[in-house]
């Protein structure tokens, strides 16, 4: 596993930190405005996936590796809706901050 404070792309880095504390305030601002995502091909709302896939479920990423100069990882991905599954996750960054991610499983 990678320690968080290791990865390599400061923006990815600041959203892993969000997702895994918990922080909704934090999640929104590692996030450009108009953010998007897509989840296993599926573009998704942003605030209801994260709503429903991490803050009101749990949600925590262990990360196993990164590439890409740390805008793709792939993580232990876990919550309480859906236990534990690998993850990928690729990450576009503008201005410091992710503009899009898109995750499924790996």
């Amino acid at each position: 596993m990678i320690p968080v404070h290791q990865l390599s792309d400061p923006a990815v880095r600041a959203f892993v930190t969000a997702v895994n504390a918990g922080d909704r305030q934090a999640f929104r601002a590692a996030l450009t405005p108009g953010a998007t995502m897509s989840d296993d091909g599926s573009d998704r709302d942003v605030d209801d996936w994260a709503d429903r896939e991490i803050f009101s479920s749990d949600g925590h990423m262990d990360v196993e590796s990164e590439s890409d100069g740390g805008r793709s990882l792939v993580a232990d991905y876990r919550n309480d809706t859906w236990g534990a599954m690998r993850t990928a996750w690729r990450f576009s960054v503008e201005d410091g901050r992710v503009s899009r991610f898109e995750t499924g499983q790996a």
